[in-house]
């Protein structure tokens, strides 16, 4: 990966941050040293491919890369399983001084003859990137000699952050995938989700939904998708980008070269559930398709607020602090205000600008938005807010703990689906469950040792 590929895409054109004038360097800025990096550019790359479900991952470095981030994201699968294998060519001493190039193709030479994939995704790690291994040649002469495509990803942790990697993992889509095959049939309703990786197992409250209004997914780039699907994924009639333009530069490319449009939706709560479907239907331009979606929003709606009833009187007005990244810095608030809660803070570390404009009429005037994060501000924005609850990633739970308050995980690490109606019901459960948890008033209570007076 050269550096000014590097520079294309932390400049990406398709991206809001590039758009503002003056010193604007949210896309292009590098972790401080002691500061949260928050993931690797190897660590987003992995993120982004390894829910392609049929095909092997193979990281191309010494052990810990792969051990430290396989299985931490619950991407789940309908089918195929191979994606579940943890791959790696285990880089030693001798390698480092003497190159991995050829352990590397015996690598991938014993993965395609034990497990026949339809492909092999090879991934750069910083080691075997400082050594100079050459990934791009072992692939194509792998690719040659086996018939099986394996796709160099060039994506070593020291290139930057997790969404840079993100970016890299488009970029090898687009070089080596998309566009290489034709599917069966094509319909006036194809659409490509590029974003979404069924954590959880969300894409499928989503999937029966657009089924239901004649809409079809061709391909899914890249939660529950086959290798196959995404090699024609250039047949789409739309792109339906949803994870906050992390793979912003292949929605655009793909705009370029096949013609295909992207728009950015949310799966979140019933407003952005609404418009999501709404806008796909007026992009695809069926007025048939629109009467239908009109009709499934209001069986599903009314579906909802029979459900959602006794939790909404039970979580009306209670205060959340929102510290997650992405789509979720903006789509967790609007959920969260169809279940008549409050959103009070919010982190926009890692939002776009189209995120920040959102977050600002989301919250209203007297919301907070933080730029910076880490415990201690954390906990004073909990205090000063009178917070009722914490909703964030894994790694904040004991600040939550701290603060004496509940504490909800809403990153990759849950095991429940909140895309959907579905879903929004699934939430306001766990919602309901942590805020009243009788355990809450015995962490409140002073602790026993405290109350015992000295003689």
């Amino acid at each position: 990966m050269t550096k000014p590929k590097v520079a294309d895409l932390l400049h990406e054109p398709g991206c809001g941050h590039n758009h503002k004038k003056g010193d604007n360097k949210a896309c292009s800025q590098q972790a401080k040293p002691g500061a949260a990096q928050g993931g690797c550019a190897f660590d987003g790359a992995s993120i982004t491919l390894v829910p392609i479900t049929d095909a092997a991952h193979l990281v191309h470095g010494p052990t810990a890369c792969a051990g430290n981030s396989w299985g931490s994201r619950g991407s789940l699968s309908s089918g195929a399983t191979t994606y579940q294998l943890g791959l790696t060519t285990d880089v030693k001493e001798n390698d480092i001084i003497f190159g991995g190039e050829k352990k590397l193709y015996s690598a991938i030479a014993q993965v395609i003859n034990r497990y026949h994939p339809p492909a092999v995704f090879v991934y750069a790690t910083c080691v075997t990137s400082l050594i100079g291994d050459d990934l791009e040649a072992v692939c194509r002469a792998a690719t040659e000699q086996f018939q099986t495509p394996t796709i160099p990803v060039q994506a070593p942790g020291f290139t930057g952050t997790k969404n840079l990697g993100n970016r890299l993992a488009g970029e090898a889509l687009f070089e080596y995938v998309v566009g290489t095959q034709e599917p069966e049939y094509t319909t006036p309703y194809d659409i490509n989700l590029i974003g979404e990786y069924n954590v959880a197992g969300e894409l499928w409250g989503v999937l029966p939904l657009l089924e239901k209004v004649g809409i079809r997914v061709l391909s899914k780039i890249t939660g529950d998708a086959t290798f196959r699907e995404i090699c024609y994924a250039h047949r789409a009639k739309l792109n339906v980008m949803i994870c906050s333009k992390a793979l912003i530069n292949l929605g655009r490319k793909m705009e370029e070269t096949y013609g295909i449009p992207y728009i950015e939706e949310s799966f979140y709560g019933v407003a952005d559930m609404n418009r999501c479907l709404r806008h796909i239907a007026e992009k695809l331009g069926d007025e048939e398709l629109k009467a239908r979606v009109e009709t499934l929003i209001a069986t599903e709606t009314a579906k909802l607020d029979t459900a959602l009833a006794p939790y909404r009187k039970r979580l009306q007005g209670k205060r959340i602090v929102l510290y997650t990244g992405g789509v979720k810095s903006w789509s967790i608030i609007s959920a969260a205000q169809d279940l008549g809660m409050k959103v009070v803070a919010t982190s926009t570390k890692k939002s776009t600008e189209e995120d920040k404009a959102k977050i600002k009429e989301l919250l209203g005037e007297d919301g907070i938005m933080l730029s910076k994060g880490n415990a201690k501000e954390l906990l004073k924005v909990i205090e000063n807010t009178n917070a009722d609850m914490l909703v964030a990633g894994g790694r904040n739970q004991y600040t939550a703990l701290k603060a004496r308050i509940p504490f909800l995980d809403v990153n990759q690490e849950r095991h429940n689906p909140y895309a959907g109606y579905r879903g929004l019901i699934e939430m306001a459960k766990e919602f309901d469950h942590v805020l009243h948890s009788p355990i809450w008033e015995q962490v409140r209570e002073p602790a026993p040792w405290s109350l015992v007076t000295s003689h």
